[in-house]
This record gives C-alpha cells, sequence and structure tokens, in this order.
C-alpha cells in the first residue's frame, strides 16, 4: 500500500465539475492498494497517518498529530501510485491491486480513518477526478507498507 500524504490548508476533490469532498486543514491523502496488500495493511497504514506527527505545536516543532490538532482527511484513490516506468516511455500497473479488490481495500481504509477522525471526505473510486489543494509548508510524506510493515 503506498500513502501520499500531503498537509494541506484546503482540499477538494470533483468529478464531471461538481464537487464530492472538501476539507479545511489536514491531509490529503492519495491512496494506492498494491497486488499483495491486506486488510491488515490498511489498519497499520490508517493507525499510521492518524498518528502521523506533522503538525507544529506551540514552540513551532512538527510534534502534533491530525487527531491532536481536529485535522481533516480527503482520501483519493490513486492506482497509479503503482506505475512503473522502468521499461520505457508507457507505464505498466502490473503491481496495482485489481480494481475489485483495491475498491475494497480503499473503502476499508476510509472506514478505520472514520472510526479515529470525525471529518472523512472521499473521491469515487475509478472516477476521473480533479483535485485541487493549497498544501501547507509544503509538507508532504509518503508511506509504504509490506505485509504490515512500513517501509
Amino acid at each position: 500500500m503506498k500513502l501520499v500524504i500531503q498537509r494541506v490548508t484546503r482540499a477538494a476533490v470533483s468529478v464531471n465539475g461538481e464537487t464530492v469532498g472538501k476539507i479545511g486543514g489536514g491531509f490529503l491523502v492519495l491512496f494506492g492498494a498494491g497486488a499483495e496488500d491486506t486488510r491488515a495493511d490498511c489498519e497499520v497504514l490508517a493507525r499510521k497517518l492518524v498518528n502521523l506527527r506533522i503538525f507544529a505545536d506551540e514552540n513551532g516543532k512538527t510534534n502534533l498529530s491530525l487527531k491532536d490538532v481536529g485535522g481533516e482527511l480527503l482520501i483519493i484513490s490513486q492506482f497509479t501510485l503503482y506505475a512503473d516506468c522502468r521499461k520505457g516511455n508507457r507505464p505498466n500497473f502490473l503491481a496495482a491491486k485489481e480494481p475489485r479488490e483495491a475498491e475494497a481495500l480503499y473503502e476499508y481504509f476510509c472506514e478505520l480513518c472514520s472510526n479515529e477522525v470525525p471529518m472523512v471526505e472521499r473521491g469515487i473510486f475509478g472516477a476521473d477526478m480533479s483535485v485541487e489543494l493549497v498544501n501547507d509548508g509544503p509538507f508532504t510524506v509518503i508511506i509504504d507498507s509490506l505485509g504490515g510493515g512500513i517501509l
């Protein structure tokens, strides 16, 4: 599983010109499921995500989590995080999980996050989406998991 986490002051996602999710301050998360990923990987990464300390405390140190600051989440599915560009100029996506199974993991991941954070918005799985964000910092973190372990 791969997460690209961007700390934002606001973010929104739209499909066909209609906003389907938007947040104020928090994280915009691009979520990709790999062929070997499981629900256990979702559990590890959801816990890591909501407790990731990348917000400033009263001393300006990145010491507070999303939960600490009452931040919001916008989670967007993005299989292209598994693009393999090693051969030629056209990426392949063979390392991405099959769409039906990936959607189930995406929904499970969003559900886990909703249990920890009051505001969790999402895109529409498999849709052609337009994403807007104001990156705060900018501060971007990438987290991978393999078999329940975080790389």
